[in-house]
């Protein structure tokens, strides 16, 4: 899809033009993220279409890793060791 241009209004709301929305699946009521990337504005409906592709996106990206529970019991069991040899058990 080349380009479209839109305007900004004077209270700075823009209108996205039907083509997109519907190739989107933008509903009146869909809720936009804008962030800001240097100079480009970056807009992404949180429609479930796009959160489930960003889950699919993160899936395996931890793995391989320890889990936070095996981190967490990890310190505690160090943290019981300092404990016991500070004591000098």
């Amino acid at each position: 899809m080349g380009q479209i241009f839109t305007t900004v209004s004077t209270k700075g709301q823009m209108v996205i033009p039907a083509s997109i929305r519907e190739s989107m699946g933008i509903e009146p009521g869909t809720r936009v993220a804008i962030r800001q990337e240097g100079d480009r504005m970056i807009l992404e409906p949180q429609t479930l279409a796009n959160k489930l592709r960003i889950l699919r996106e993160l899936r395996g990206s931890t793995a391989g890793g320890p889990s936070g529970a095996d981190m967490l019991l990890d310190e505690r069991r160090k943290e019981r060791e300092l404990e016991l040899a500070k004591d000098g058990l």
